[in-house]
């Protein structure tokens, strides 16, 4: 299965498995006056959005290169993925909202088994789901999916603790709950935080990692002709780079000779994984 079928499943999965969970943790929640209940029903509401993106996003970067975009449209896997970043920070203020009014005016909730039911559901759901997106992650190293395994593996410590806060109110410890709530909020607002620098980098440009670049300047070094490598960099598309290369041969070699260089150093390159395009520029030495 290539990298956009299974990223197209897995959103899929993410959108009907957080409906379920949504629908769940709502009416419970609601019924039971449970903060920690109610705002990890809100964050089930953040997945079922970031899921359906997580589908949008997918569907045009799965798109082949045209007269436009000649590369393809791999960045839009970043774009989609910081919208779901963006998405997150007022599900996280409302959640803090929220529970900061139930501290403030010691609100309590109803213990039902219900709560710990659904919480449970919620967890082996979620550990599901986090084992699947997990394993397809570091298969497709594609961020949407990254962004969604780590979304239900957040999803798993935050229901912990709402069945941990729903334990102690059954104790009437009710604090806990608006406490809990709270510490899900900044959760998800941390998530939202490390997605979107993680999307800053690629659609910024930003270079590739020193170790990459090392083995890539080792490889041309190798190249007989090669005297003198003058720079290195790389532009991100999508997933892969193109990688950019100037380099010196000796000034009295033919036009073909240089050529020749070029193409044996274009060649190494595109061997390497993630580069889609090798641009070599040849200066006399």
């Amino acid at each position: 299965m290539d990298r956009f079928r299974l990223t197209k499943k897995v959103a899929i999965l993410g959108i009907i498995s957080n409906i379920f969970l949504l629908i769940l943790k709502l009416i419970v929640g609601f019924m039971s006056k449970s903060q920690a209940m109610i705002a990890d029903g809100f964050n089930s509401a953040g997945d079922v959005f970031a899921s359906v993106i997580t589908f949008a996003g997918n569907r045009i970067a799965s798109r082949p290169g045209d007269h436009d975009h000649p590369y393809g449209h791999g960045k839009a896997e970043y774009i989609f993925s910081m919208i779901i970043s963006f998405s997150l920070f007022p599900v996280a203020y409302s959640i803090f909202r929220s529970s900061l009014d139930s501290i403030l005016h010691s609100k309590e909730f109803t213990f039902s088994i219900y709560l710990v039911s659904v919480a449970i559901i919620t967890i082996i759901v979620k550990l599901s789901l986090f084992i699947y997106t997990n394993r397809a992650g570091k298969i497709t190293e594609n961020l949407l999916i990254i962004a969604n395994s780590e979304d239900h593996r957040n999803d798993i410590f935050v229901t912990t603790s709402t069945l941990t806060s729903i334990i102690f109110g059954y104790f009437g410890i009710f604090w806990i709950d608006g406490f809990v709530g709270i510490g899900i909020s900044f959760w998800i607002a941390y998530t939202g935080v490390k997605i979107f620098i993680e999307c800053y980098k690629v659609l910024m440009d930003t270079d590739i990692d020193k170790g990459l670049k090392n083995e890539v300047i080792k490889a041309i070094e190798s190249i007989q002709g090669v005297e003198r490598i003058d720079n290195v960099t790389a532009k991100p598309v999508g997933i892969s780079f193109i990688v950019i290369v100037k380099v010196s041969v000796l000034g009295d070699k033919t036009v073909e000779a240089g050529h020749s260089v070029a193409a044996k150093i274009k060649e190494k390159l595109k061997g390497f994984k993630n580069v889609s395009d090798v641009i070599v520029h040849i200066n006399p030495k």
